[in-house]
């Protein structure tokens, strides 16, 4: 009779779905294969909880509460993960038939090393090695994955809303309507995101995106808005309690980098 080899003993111990019909028959009719995955599920249940009682230390309860609401998860995913696998137990051991004890006249184990069945509790042993290596790096590269995520989703700074503005038309373009929304990364980078709605681009014309001085004397160019939303990088240094409008225009090609004065929308940041 063919065994499974040590590779699929391996990921059926580790619950994975690697293993056909005929193979999950062959489980239930060879006690040698199924012992082996009894093992391996024990190798696996104590790889995994090493990972949460020993090197990681486990999070507060609040935090997938936090993760489930910022990524607007659904409620059949609300519980902590954590805690479900801290309710996971160990699967049963099976069950063996006692080794027949042998009559003081019986030979020497050594005379019975052919023996069918000698020879498949050796065999059964070194598939059990080769299976709890290949279980092994199985599981260091599953930890290896998951600790990877976690600590990128943790290094990756989050972005946060630190003014808005509503952009009010000019009598020009009455049908104009705008909005701003300045965003800080947490590292000092900031950038802003305006959108613009009701306004016909003229051939030959096109449009740009300001921040000006509160007393009008000075103003920033950031750069042409395409479409209808863009997204500009505010240039370090510039101090937005200082440079507060935010400005759209519409702006000839005509080769002069100043402002047209052709003002579609404008606003004044608002500081949350």
């Amino acid at each position: 009779m063919s065994h499974l080899d040590d590779e699929k003993i391996a990921l059926i111990a580790m619950g994975e779905p690697a293993g056909s019909d005929a193979d999950m028959q062959h489980l239930v009719e060879c006690e040698s294969c199924a012992a082996e995955v009894a093992e391996m599920s024990r190798v696996a249940l104590v790889a995994r909880s090493s990972v949460v009682e020993g090197d990681l230390e486990a999070p507060p309860a609040d935090v997938w509460s936090r993760i489930h609401g910022e990524l607007g998860l659904t409620e059949a995913v609300a519980a902590d993960p954590a805690s479900i696998a801290g309710e996971l137990e160990p699967p049963p051991e099976p069950e063996h038939e006692p080794e027949p004890e042998l009559e003081p006249d019986s030979e020497p184990a050594a005379a019975d090393a052919g023996h069918p069945r000698q020879r498949a509790r050796v065999r059964s042993r070194r598939r059990s090695s080769a299976s709890v290596w290949i279980l092994a790096a199985s599981m260091a590269l599953v930890v290896a994955i998951g600790a990877g995520v976690w600590i990128a989703r943790a290094l990756t700074p989050s972005s946060a809303v630190i003014a808005s503005a509503e952009l009010a038309a000019f009598p020009d373009h009455p049908d104009a309507v705008g909005q701003a929304e300045v965003d800080d990364d947490g590292d000092g980078r900031r950038t802003l995101t305006v959108t613009l709605e009701g306004d016909e681009l003229a051939d030959g014309d096109y449009r740009e995106v300001w921040l000006i001085r509160e007393d009008g004397q000075a103003l920033i160019s950031l750069g042409v808005l395409d479409d209808a939303s863009g997204t500009f990088r505010v240039p370090d240094g510039v101090d937005l309690d200082e440079y507060r409008l935010v400005d759209i225009s519409f702006e000839p090609v005509d080769g002069d980098p100043a402002h047209s004065g052709d003002s579609i929308v404008r606003g004044e940041l608002d500081f949350a």
